[in-house]
C-alpha cells in the first residue's frame, strides 16, 4: 500500500508540473502577443501601403470591432475589438487581426472561378467614404466597396452590428455584360505559421496547452484541427485538403479568440487549405461551388465572419459545431456540462471568482462518496498490515504461493486492494476537466474577483492565493495518512507545500482559488470522514515509530 501511494504521489506531481510548465508557455505566449499586438498597430497602415503600391484602407467601427479593409481585394487586414482591452488595466483595445514585415493575420475573400476578377489580380475597389461609424440609435453599419469591370459592376459590402462579433459579408454581381459568368465566391484566412515572435521564454521548449492552428468542420467531421506548419508541408506536397460539404466553416483558432468564415447555405461549399506563395503563411478557406450568372442578371453571395472571442453561446448561434473552437481537449464530454453549472451559477451571483468557490464545493460534494470509499479502503487495508507481515515471512520463498494467500486473505476480509486507489483515477479526469474549464473559459479574463484580483485568468499579483494554497497543503499533509518512513522521501513529501506555492504564483488566480477551496473543503471532508472511520473502529491515524 505505501508502494502505491508513493507511485501516486509521483504521478500528481508530474501531473502538476506537466499543467505548470503548458500554462507557464500560455502566459508567455499570451504576453508575447500582446505586446506584439500594441507595437504592430502603430505601422499597421504603412505596411499595407508597402505591400501594395495603392495601399488604401476604409475602416468601419461599431461597438464591437474596428476593422480596417483593404480597397485592393477588399481585405480585412486588421482588426480591434474595443470592448476588449490588450491588457488589464490599459485603454489599447484587443488587437485581433495584423499586417506587417514580421507578421500577416488577415480575412480574406473574393470571387475565383474561370471568370472571377480575383484569379488573375485582385479588383480595386472604390468606396464613397473612408470611414463608417455605428451611429447612435441604429443596430448596424454597412460599408460598401464597387468595382467595374468589362460592363460587370461588382459590389462588397460588410455589415457590423451592435453588440455582436459577426460580420455579415454580402458579394454582389450584376452582369450587364454579354457574355456568361461562371465564379465560385471564398472566404478564406491567411496567417504566417512562424510563431517565433510567440516562443516560450522559460527554456521548457513546450508546446503550449492552448492551441493555436487552424480547425474546420464539415458534414463527415463536426470539428477536426489541423497545424499551420502541417498546412504549408501539405500545399508544397501537392495534398492540400479539399472537402466537399453542404455547411461548414474554417477558423483560425488562439488562446481566447477565434476567426472563422461560415460558408453559405444556398451552395455547395468546399474546405480547402494552401499556403502562400513565400511558403510562409498558412490558408484555409470555404469556397462555394462554380456558379452560371446569365447575361443582364445577378447573383448575390451571402457569407458570415466572426472575429472576437470564444463566446460558446454566441458561436453556437452563428454556426453549427462553432462551439467546438471552445477547445476543451480530449476531456470535453466533462468540460462543457462543468461550464454549464459555472455559467447558471454566475447568471445567480453576477462574480466569476464566487462562481468559482460554489462550482467547487459542488465537485468536491458530488465526489465525496469516493473519497469516503478510498479512505474507508485504505483503513481497511491498514488492519490488515498484521497479516500481510505474517503471509511475507511465511512465504517470502514462494511468490506464487505468497500471491494466492494474499489474495484469499483479500477475499475473506472483504477487502479490495484497488479500493484507494480506484476513487482517486475516477476523480483525476474531473479535477484535469476542471482546469481545462477554467483555462480555456474567455469569460474568466479580466473578470475581477475582490479587492486586488482583478483578473481572475492571470496570477495574483500579490501571492496571496498561492500562498494561502501552501498553508492549506500543509495542513492537508499533516492530516493525511501517508505513512512514508524513507528519509529521502519524507523530505520531498514535506517539501511540496514551498514547491507548489512556488508554481501556482504563476497560476492564473481563478485556477489557484479551486485549488485553494478545494484543499479547504478537503480538509472538512477528511474530519468528517476520519471522526466516521473512528467510530467504526477504522482509524486512519499513522503510528510514529
Amino acid at each position: 500500500m505505501e508502494q502505491q501511494r508513493n507511485i501516486l504521489l509521483i504521478v500528481l506531481l508530474c501531473v502538476t508540473l506537466f499543467l505548470f510548465w503548458n500554462w507557464e508557455s500560455d502566459k508567455n505566449n499570451a504576453a508575447r502577443l500582446a505586446q506584439q499586438g500594441i507595437e504592430q498597430t502603430a505601422d499597421s497602415t504603412s505596411t499595407i501601403n508597402s505591400e501594395d503600391a495603392t495601399g488604401k484602407t476604409i475602416t468601419i467601427e461599431s461597438d464591437s470591432l474596428q476593422l480596417t479593409i483593404a480597397l485592393k481585394g477588399g481585405d480585412i487586414v486588421d482588426a480591434n475589438l474595443p470592448k476588449i482591452k490588450q491588457e488589464e488595466g490599459k485603454e489599447d483595445p484587443f488587437h485581433l487581426l495584423m499586417s506587417n514585415k514580421a507578421f500577416t493575420y488577415q480575412a480574406q475573400s473574393g470571387l475565383a472561378g474561370k471568370d472571377g476578377p480575383d484569379v488573375k489580380e485582385r479588383p480595386l475597389f472604390v468606396s464613397k467614404q473612408d470611414v463608417y461609424y455605428l451611429e447612435d440609435g441604429k443596430n448596424s453599419v454597412s460599408a460598401v466597396l464597387t468595382f467595374e469591370q468589362d460592363g460587370v459592376i461588382y459590389k462588397k459590402t460588410y455589415t457590423l452590428h451592435r453588440n455582436s462579433y459577426a460580420v455579415d459579408v454580402k458579394y454582389s454581381v450584376d452582369n450587364s455584360s454579354s457574355k456568361e459568368l461562371s465564379v465560385n465566391f471564398y472566404g478564406q484566412l491567411k496567417q504566417t505559421a512562424d510563431d517565433s515572435f510567440l516562443k516560450n521564454s522559460s527554456g521548457f521548449g513546450m508546446v503550449a496547452s492552448a492551441y493555436r492552428g487552424a480547425a474546420f468542420s464539415t458534414d463527415s467531421s463536426r470539428y477536426e484541427k489541423i497545424k499551420y506548419d502541417e498546412i504549408i508541408d501539405n500545399a508544397k506536397s501537392n495534398n492540400a485538403i479539399s472537402q466537399q460539404t453542404q455547411n461548414g466553416w474554417v477558423a483560425m483558432i488562439q488562446h481566447y479568440f477565434v476567426s472563422a468564415w461560415i460558408g453559405t447555405k444556398d451552395n455547395e461549399n468546399t474546405v480547402y487549405t494552401n499556403a502562400s506563395k513565400n511558403g510562409k503563411d498558412a490558408i484555409i478557406g470555404i469556397k462555394t461551388s462554380n456558379v452560371t450568372i446569365a447575361p443582364g442578371s445577378n447573383k448575390d453571395f451571402d457569407s458570415k465572419l466572426w472575429l472576437g472571442p470564444k463566446i460558446a453561446d454566441d458561436l453556437e448561434a452563428v454556426a453549427p459545431n462553432l462551439d467546438l473552437t471552445v477547445d476543451y481537449g480530449w476531456l470535453w464530454f466533462i468540460s462543457i456540462p462543468l461550464f454549464k453549472i459555472l455559467q447558471f451559477v454566475h447568471s445567480l451571483i453576477g462574480n466569476w471568482g464566487f462562481s468559482i468557490i460554489v462550482l467547487t464545493l459542488i465537485v468536491r460534494g458530488v465526489m465525496f462518496p469516493l473519497t469516503k470509499a478510498q479512505y474507508t479502503s485504505m483503513a481497511k487495508m491498514r488492519l490488515l498490515t498484521p497479516k500481510m507481515k505474517e503471509l511475507r515471512e511465511k512465504y517470502k520463498d514462494d511468490r506464487q504461493k505468497l500471491g494466492q494467500e494474499t489474495m484469499r486473505l483479500y477475499k475473506t476480509e472483504k477487502v479490495n486492494p484497488m479500493g484507494g486507489c480506484l476513487p482517486l483515477l475516477i476523480q483525476m479526469p474531473i479535477f484535469i476537466a476542471l482546469y481545462w474549464t477554467l483555462m480555456e473559459s474567455t469569460e474568466l479574463r479580466q473578470s475581477s474577483f475582490i479587492l486586488w484580483i482583478t483578473d481572475l485568468s492571470v496570477y495574483d499579483p500579490y501571492f496571496v492565493l498561492p500562498v494561502l494554497y501552501g498553508v492549506s497543503m500543509f495542513f492537508l499533509q499533516k492530516m493525511s495518512p501517508t505513512p512514508i518512513t524513507d528519509p529521502i522521501q519524507r523530505k520531498v513529501f514535506m517539501a511540496m507545500p514551498f514547491v507548489f506555492t512556488f508554481m501556482f504564483c504563476t497560476f492564473p488566480a481563478g485556477l489557484t482559488l479551486y485549488w485553494l477551496v478545494s484543499n479547504c473543503f478537503t480538509i472538512f471532508q477528511q474530519t468528517v470522514i476520519f471522526r466516521s472511520l473512528e467510530k467504526r473502529g477504522l482509524s486512519m491515524k499513522v503510528e510514529k515509530k
